[in-house]
Formats: C-alpha cells, sequence, structure tokens
C-alpha cells in the first residue's frame, strides 16, 4: 500500500480515495431517500383529515433544542477531522465524542417529540399528514442512532489502532454522513417545521 504524505492521511492512499468517492456516490441515493420523503411530505401536508395540523402540534422549544445540538455537534466533529489532521489522537477522540454526546441528545429531544405528537393525537396512522411527517422525522432519527453506533465503533478503532491511513479514512467517512444528516435537519428545521408554525 502506496502513501501519498503530501495529502491528509485520510486521502492519502488509492483505497482510500476510491472509499471516500464510494461514500459521495452513497450519499447521492440517501439525497436520493430523503428527497422522496420530502416530496410525499410537501404533497400529503394539507392532508390532516380528522387529525391535527402542524400549526396545532409544532413546539418551538423542543426544535430549537434540536437544531442547537445538531448544527453543534456538526461543528464539533469538524473540530474533530482537523484535530485528525494535525495528528492529535486525544482530540480527535474528544471531538468524536461530544460529537456522539450531542447527537444522543438530539435524539433524547426527538424521542420526547414524539411521545408528545401521539400524546396528542398525531400518531402515525391519524392522517396522511401525520403519517408523512412522522416517517420523515422517523427516518432522519433512525439514521442519526446508526450514526451514534457507527462513531462509537471508529472511536474504539481509534482508541486501540492510533490515527492510521485507515481509521483517519474511516472517520473522515462517518464525518461527512455526520454533516449530511445535518442538512437535512435544515432542510427539515427550515421547510417542515417553521413553514408548519406559520
Amino acid at each position: 500500500m502506496k502513501i501519498d504524505h503530501s495529502l491528509p492521511l485520510e486521502y492519502s492512499t488509492e483505497e482510500n480515495r476510491l472509499k471516500i468517492l464510494g461514500f459521495w456516490i452513497f450519499l447521492g441515493a440517501e439525497i436520493a431517500l430523503f428527497a422522496t420523503l420530502f416530496a410525499t411530505y410537501f404533497t400529503l401536508v394539507d392532508r390532516t383529515g380528522n387529525g391535527p395540523a402542524g400549526s396545532e402540534i409544532f413546539e418551538v422549544t423542543p426544535v430549537l433544542i434540536e437544531t442547537i445540538l445538531l448544527l453543534t455537534s456538526s461543528f464539533t466533529i469538524g473540530l474533530g477531522v482537523n484535530a485528525m489532521r494535525l495528528g492529535n489522537k486525544k482530540a480527535t477522540m474528544g471531538f468524536f465524542i461530544v460529537t456522539l454526546i450531542l447527537g444522543a441528545g438530539f435524539l433524547g429531544v426527538e424521542i420526547y417529540e414524539f411521545t408528545h405528537y401521539v400524546h396528542v393525537g398525531a400518531g402515525l396512522q391519524v392522517s396522511a399528514f401525520t403519517s408523512s411527517l412522522l416517517t420523515l422525522l422517523g427516518t432522519h432519527g433512525a439514521h442519526v442512532t446508526l450514526g451514534l453506533f457507527w462513531g462509537i465503533f471508529i472511536l474504539m478503532q481509534v482508541k486501540k489502532r492510533g490515527l492510521t491511513p485507515e481509521t483517519a479514512n474511516k472517520s473522515f467517512i462517518f464525518s461527512l454522513y455526520w454533516h449530511f444528516l445535518d442538512v437535512v435537519w435544515i432542510f427539515i428545521f427550515s421547510f417542515v417545521y417553521l413553514k408548519g408554525m406559520m
């Protein structure tokens, strides 16, 4: 395996570069998935039937907390990648741990939010609106949950093996995934919650 020391560690081998390219292609498929979920939501948003509308169930505080937690976690994972590029294993792990804690906090608030929706009569089978809303939010939440487990496994590998081209590549790809979840959340915040509260 030939290592190019002129490139960042995560790009330092041909295999690593191909893995990153492959992950970008995978993210393209994820974009298609979420685009479909958003299109479904926008088509069904006014079909509330006998159920509540978004303006009746959305609460500002949980949504703002979720947004702050996820935006901050995107910042901390960026700091983690920067620390990785500087060769600082301890700082890399520290920033990744903070990222995962913030992600877990986001999930905790989202679980509260889902409980609130069901409590106020906005369950999955109540209307086309609630079904599309909960499917969109649940799919994003499932991706965050997967990300938490993935991040834990990467932390274990970095702790055991250190910062190698392989672990750096995995860490960088994970950071791309986490940033993608953050971008999806910005769309959810803007076009689902803010628009729905009006």
